[in-house]
Parts: structure tokens; C-alpha cells; sequence
């Protein structure tokens, strides 16, 4: 046997003790690399980051790479399990800990907090996520021209608002949105900027959505944090018998599936149009344009049992004159809504959405926002 095949299968053992069957940073399955520096293994996403820290993480191939005897004992010795319970000793409940299917700069502001900033490895100290305030400069996009300009954000525990101001010195904030009713999630794709995140809130009943980012990843993941921070708070006082694994899942949350779709109007006689759809829950929404500030519309999904559901396919006899041809019918108690998909791939997942959804119990504050819905439509 060769030394690289005795390495490989050295290493190979070491991956099959208990939690180093995934990388040690975003979870994703079978990790190739390892940091012979810190113990853990990793995946080749997360490797990319590793070495970019170059004082903190030397990064190996599982398979390519030479490893020293010394090396391979240290990975054995120490491991993801070991490196967690040190490294991610306390990282508070409201600190979004990133997956393999998130962005880029949470999964590096992640791994630049717990190994070269060491932020979570003594309980019981402050983080800078608890200041209760947090002001400062982010890049908003403007409503109507589309440009990116410098505006001043102020977020207070206190208050239980985050405002933004169009000058430093204005008096008074262009909004005032309360964070109970805020969505955070990153977007860099849709904003065209890798620390781009999208703020979602209500007004009036209705969604309204803001498009930021700051130069700095570091400083727009603190400001996702924060907000975090603040709307745990909230909660806390909002349902003071609930636990934190209740309530985290309430803080901010990715979107369940964005995409194009073609839909007509409620007559089914006008054309169809292509639109942007978001679907946040049970909020499916529509858009002009992905950056649009306000939906053209949102269809409130219930569950099955209350009369909502989909098929794929359209109603026979449907006049569909768009470009895309793979229907969904969308039922509510009160109209159908018809939609077209480009591909048959894409008809598939925005059903299997749809229907996960509506499978779904409602809590009662769904069922407020039903009766909500209702009642402005």
C-alpha cells in the first residue's frame, strides 16, 4: 500500500467518528478538506474561506493533499465535535448560524467570528449584538430611480423601531418601521451586490420592501444580528411562556422560493404577464420587477382543510396566450388564480411549495392573517 493510500484511509476512519461526517461550518454532507491547524473537516466551499485566513487555518485536500503523521494524529485527537464545543461554545440563540444552501458572506462573517475573532468561545460575556441601539450608514437603494445612496439607519431595542434617515442630521426619518413586523434575507443576486440584504416590513397591512448593503460583510451581517437581537427581545415580551426554540424560528427567515411566473388577471380573459413571485409562507407575492418597493398583489395560502390548493395544469378550455406553457392552478375559497411556468422543472418545485404550505396547520396568528387578507381584498 502507498503512503497516500495509507493517508486516505487514515483520514477516512478519522471521518467516520461521530460528527465529522459533515463540514464542521455550513453542515453540508461529506467534507474533502480539513484544517490541519484547527482539527475540524470541512467542505470545499468552506475550504475557500479557510484559506483565507491563512494565520488561522491551513487547509488540506482529503485526498490530494500530503499529510504529515503529526497532522493526521492532531485531526484524530481533535475533530468537528471537539472544535464545536470549544469554538461555538456560546453563541447566542439569535445569531443566524449559516447553512451549505446560504450566501457567501454569512458563511464567511461565521468563520471569521468563531476561529479569527474567537467570539463565542467564553459564556457569559456581551456581544456587540446587544447593544440595544445600533446607528449608522447603510447603501439604500431609492424607490424610484434605482440608485444606491448613502442613508442613516438607527435600530433601538428601546423603541422597537428601525428608522431611516435620507440626511445624517434630518430630524425627522423618511420611515419608521417597527421590528416585529421585519423580514431580513440576503440577496446579492437579486441586488447585484454580495453583501446585498433585503428588508421586508409592513405598512398599512401591506408588504413593503428595502434594498441594502454595506462595503463591509462584516458590517452587514452585524446589522442582520442586531436586528435579530432586538426582535428576540420582542418576543420574549410578546409570549413570555414560549422557549427560545419557539421563537428563533420566528425571527427573520429565507424565502421559501422566488422565480418568474406568468399569471392573468381574475376574469382569465386578459393576457398573461410575466411577474416575480416571492413566497414568504403563506404570503405569496407579485412583482413587476424583483426590486419592486410594493407588490402589484399577495395571495394569502391557508391550508387544505380550509379550502386552498393546487394542481398543475390549467382549467380546460383556458385561452393561454403567453410565452410559457407548464400551468398551476392556484385554488382559494374565493377566486382560482392561474399561472404559467417556462419549464415543466419549475412548474413541479412552485407545486411542491404550494402544497407543502398548504399541508401545513395554521397557527392563530395565521388565521388573524387570513381574516386580514380577506377583509382589505
Amino acid at each position: 500500500m502507498s503512503e497516500n493510500e495509507r493517508t486516505i484511509r487514515a483520514l477516512r476512519e478519522i471521518l467516520h467518528m461521530p460528527g465529522n461526517d459533515a463540514c464542521a461550518d455550513c453542515g453540508a454532507p461529506d467534507p474533502g478538506w480539513g484544517s490541519c491547524s484547527l482539527g475540524v473537516f470541512i467542505c470545499l466551499a468552506c475550504s475557500g474561506i479557510h484559506r483565507n485566513i491563512p494565520s488561522i487555518s491551513k487547509v488540506k485536500s482529503l485526498r490530494l493533499s500530503r499529510w504529515e503523521d503529526d497532522e493526521i494524529r492532531f485531526m484524530a485527537d481533535n475533530g468537528n465535535q471537539l472544535m464545536k464545543s470549544k469554538y461555538e461554545a456560546a453563541v447566542p440563540v439569535y445569531y443566524y448560524k449559516p447553512t451549505h444552501k446560504d450566501c457567501q458572506v454569512l458563511k464567511e462573517q461565521w468563520i471569521r467570528a468563531k476561529y479569527e475573532r474567537e467570539e463565542f468561545t467564553e459564556p457569559g460575556k456581551n456581544f456587540t449584538y446587544e447593544g440595544g441601539t445600533k446607528d449608522g450608514l447603510l447603501m439604500k437603494r431609492g424607490r424610484d430611480n434605482g440608485q444606491f445612496l448613502s442613508r442613516r439607519f438607527v435600530l433601538s431595542e428601546v423603541e422597537g423601531t428601525l428608522k431611516y434617515f435620507t440626511k445624517y442630521d434630518a430630524k425627522e426619518p423618511k420611515a419608521v418601521i417597527k421590528v416585529d413586523t421585519i423580514n431580513a434575507t440576503f440577496q446579492p443576486e437579486k441586488i447585484g451586490n454580495p453583501n446585498g440584504l433585503q428588508i421586508t416590513y409592513l405598512k398599512d397591512y401591506s408588504t413593503r420592501n428595502i434594498f441594502v448593503y454595506h462595503d463591509s460583510g462584516k458590517e452587514i451581517v452585524n446589522w442582520f444580528n442586531y436586528i435579530r437581537a432586538v426582535q428576540l427581545h420582542y418576543l420574549k415580551v410578546a409570549f413570555p411562556g414560549a422557549t427560545d426554540a419557539e421563537l428563533v424560528p420566528k425571527l427573520t427567515r429565507n424565502f421559501l422560493k422566488e422565480g418568474y411566473m406568468e399569471k392573468t388577471g381574475p376574469k382569465q380573459r386578459e393576457g398573461f404577464k410575466k411577474r416575480w413571485f416571492t413566497l414568504d409562507h403563506r404570503r405569496l407575492m407579485y412583482f413587476k420587477d424583483p426590486l419592486d418597493a410594493f407588490a402589484k398583489g399577495e395571495v394569502f395560502l391557508g391550508s387544505k382543510a380550509h379550502g386552498y390548493n393546487v394542481l398543475p395544469g390549467l382549467p380546460a378550455g383556458t385561452h393561454c396566450n403567453g410565452a410559457w406553457q407548464c400551468g398551476i392552478t392556484l385554488e382559494t375559497p374565493d377566486r382560482f388564480f392561474l399561472f404559467t411556468c417556462e419549464t415543466e422543472i419549475d412548474q413541479q418545485d412552485w407545486v411542491k411549495h404550494f402544497s407543502n404550505v398548504m399541508k401545513a396547520e395554521m397557527s392563530p396568528q395565521e388565521y388573524t392573517m387570513e381574516a386580514l387578507f380577506k377583509h382589505r381584498h
